[in-house]
């Protein structure tokens, strides 16, 4: 998965304090000032401000003090939302692909997925080259990369032959000697 980063703006006793603790945080932290906050090139982080910034992304703190725990709760809680929407409805090519829901859509006609198959579809768009057996394996399934199996193989396969069966395409997942990708034209 991707680093969390939360950008604390115009607070930098709270800075201080979680920048203290960050080997406690499943999150990075960093300051954030008035010029990067012009630049927005934040908008996949999560801002904390004790100002109302009128963005998406922000998690407004107004009443302190506050007991560390409940805040901790607060920022987990926006993560995890910020993670939810972020997994929703994903363009990839002619196909919408909803994460949390597992589904893939083409033309108003949509296939369920399973949690692997999900997660194969996923890990395949956010590769930028093909993905090779060895690596499915060690990534989607963790498998030791010295095991003979075509378990990577017969779930692909399967898949394929789902999203044929269901939204008429041969061609969404495709193969080469480098391994598979998503085609996505």
């Amino acid at each position: 998965m991707n680093k969390q980063y939360l950008l604390i703006h115009n607070c930098p006793v709270l800075f201080n304090i979680l920048n203290e603790l960050k080997h406690t945080l499943q999150f990075e932290v960093k300051n954030l000032s008035e010029n990067d906050l012009k630049k927005k090139n934040h908008i996949n982080d999560l801002i904390i401000s004790t100002v109302n910034l009128n963005i998406h992304n922000q998690v407004k703190i107004d009443k302190f003090p506050i007991e560390y725990g409940r805040l901790l709760d607060i920022l987990n809680i926006s993560f995890l939302k910020k993670k939810i929407e972020v997994q929703k409805d994903i363009k990839i090519g002619k196909y919408i692909f909803n994460y949390n829901s597992r589904r893939l859509t083409k033309s108003n006609k949509n296939v369920s997925l399973t949690e692997k198959e999900t997660t194969i579809i996923n890990f395949l768009r956010l590769s930028i080259k093909p993905v090779s057996i060895k690596n499915l394996q060690k990534k989607v399934w963790g498998y030791n990369t010295n095991l003979e199996t075509h378990t990577v193989e017969t779930h692909v396969y399967r898949l394929r032959k789902k999203i044929h069966k269901n939204l008429n395409d041969e061609n969404f997942i495709l193969s080469s000697k480098l391994g598979y990708y998503i085609n996505d034209s």
